[in-house]
């Protein structure tokens, strides 16, 4: 019988072997051999293309795959199903940590040998994506993920939006969860984008974990999904056996899913290029559907890669726009369009607004004697003195050394508290001292006029500041 494979296996052009997959008593899967291979095939493990290198160069017939190769959960469910469930199969991926695209062929082969069942594997590498193999999908799932997505053209609540998206998806999935989250590794924090999810699972213990992971935290915990995923393009465990290699690469997120009630999951990461933006996952699906999601979401993380990819940039050009790179807070072109908003807008309920303008004392003094990254590390010292005392939205650079605050509805006792309490904490920084003015006005669409009057009183500080300290007035002369 191998004498035949072996010329099966040869009479295929493309790289081509044949696998032999053991069923255990309970129905599932045990080993899963390489039986034979042809010319092709037998090079693309003695030979690799490019830097990448398998664990043995030397193939031996009837070897473990994992001889030669990291394990592979969906390579391991092809040949389960081609060979056992008599599928024929084609998948066309790219794995996560190759450039590469990978069209893949899977055909049940020769009657099963008591419980060994065989197929052929057959592959062809691609270097670029070919989109007519990428869209070789079954045509009622690719209109579903294409009306799911095509709601985000032209959308106005981007956000919005994907939680209507995500909706679908879980629907389409049978799953008790679905979501996407982002993944900043230049920050090392997360953020979920949307998420959907029904039954019980996001009121078991373990939920913030799983579904509104905290930042910093549940950054560390992602770090290892590299591994998990490993040189494939997803992970999908559907069974106990699958969640068993999940805690064997990930205990940490293995210990957080088992105790949120995750009896199955389906991981698949969100990029754009080589880029990573996040992930997204679905929990407890119907064990049956696992083909259907891993065809799905292989179409929908291609179309919503790109789209969250543009709502990235957007909000990275709002960012920069709208922000004063050295200091972190906002900008006076921010300020300007805010003051612009409060004056001009009809429907702004009648309140109050506070104006609390901040000169930085001996910032020219700092320039001059100590260089410019002395004064622009004191810049970045009376920001986060700011930011101490108030909300990070109401604070702009309204020039070199000036800070303006911004607070609706504060009235004239709250202002001065704050304008204490940052006199106050200003002395924790070294050479922080601020000149300090501020105004009340009873309507907020007088907000100019409070602007005015705060910056005539900070300069009225600043004024006393150097009488008490004429030696500093005499070394800026």
């Amino acid at each position: 019988m191998a004498t035949d494979f072996q010329n099966l296996a040869d009479s295929i052009q493309a790289p081509t072997s044949v696998m032999s997959v053991e069923v255990l008593k309970d129905g599932s899967m045990g080993e899963l051999r390489i039986v034979a291979g042809n010319r092709g095939y037998i090079d693309s493990i003695e030979r690799p293309a490019g830097d990448y290198q398998m664990r043995s160069d030397k193939f031996i017939p009837g070897s473990i795959y994992t001889d030669y190769v990291p394990r592979d959960l969906n390579f391991e469910d092809f040949c389960f199903r081609s060979a056992v469930q008599n599928k024929c199969l084609h998948s066309y991926v790219k794995p996560s940590h190759m450039p590469v695209w990978f069209n893949m062929t899977f055909l049940p082969a020769g009657p099963p040998d008591g419980n060994i069942h065989y197929c052929t594997y057959t592959m062809e590498v691609n270097f670029e994506a070919n989109t007519k193999r990428m869209s070789n999908v079954d045509s009622d799932l690719a209109k579903e993920v294409l009306e799911t997505c095509i709601k985000l053209r032209g959308a106005k609540d981007f956000k919005a939006t994907m939680q209507d998206v995500i909706v679908d998806l879980r629907n389409m999935s049978h799953a008790e969860q679905c979501s996407i989250l982002l993944v900043d590794r230049y920050e090392k924090k997360t953020q979920v984008l949307c998420r959907d999810f029904s039954g019980t699972i996001g009121l078991r213990a373990g939920r913030k974990n799983i579904i509104t992971p905290a930042s910093k935290e549940f950054y560390r915990i992602t770090e290892s999904w590299d591994g998990l995923i490993g040189s494939s393009n997803c992970i999908i465990a559907k069974n106990d056996r699958d969640m068993e290699y999940v805690r064997e690469k990930a205990p940490e997120w293995h210990e957080t899913l088992k105790d949120s009630g995750v009896n199955n999951i389906a991981l698949f990461p969100l990029k754009f290029g080589d880029d990573l933006l996040g992930y997204i996952w679905v929990i407890n699906f119907i064990e049956e559907y696992a083909p259907k999601i891993k065809e799905m979401m292989e179409l929908t993380t291609f179309i919503l890669g790109s789209e969250i990819n543009s709502y990235l940039l957007l909000n990275r050009l709002k960012v920069l726009s709208s922000k004063d790179m050295l200091t972190g807070v906002l900008n006076r072109n921010e300020m300007n369009n805010y003051v612009d908003k409060l004056v001009s807008d009809p429907q702004k309920v009648k309140q109050s607004v506070a104006v609390v303008f901040v000169d930085l004392n001996g910032l020219k003094l700092v320039n001059d004697e100590l260089g410019h990254t002395a004064g622009d590390a004191l810049l970045r010292d009376a920001a986060a003195a700011l930011l101490e005392v108030y909300p990070a939205d109401c604070i702009y650079r309204a020039g070199g050394d000036e800070f303006t605050v911004i607070l609706p509805g504060t009235d004239t006792r709250e202002m001065i508290e704050g304008m204490e309490k940052l006199k106050k904490v200003s002395e924790k920084y070294e050479r922080v001292s601020f000149a300090i003015g501020g105004c009340v006005e009873q309507d907020i669409r007088d907000v100019r006029t409070a602007l005015k009057i705060a910056d005539q009183r900070m300069y009225e500080d600043k004024r006393e500041y150097y009488v008490r300290h004429p030696e500093i007035r005499k070394r800026l002369s």
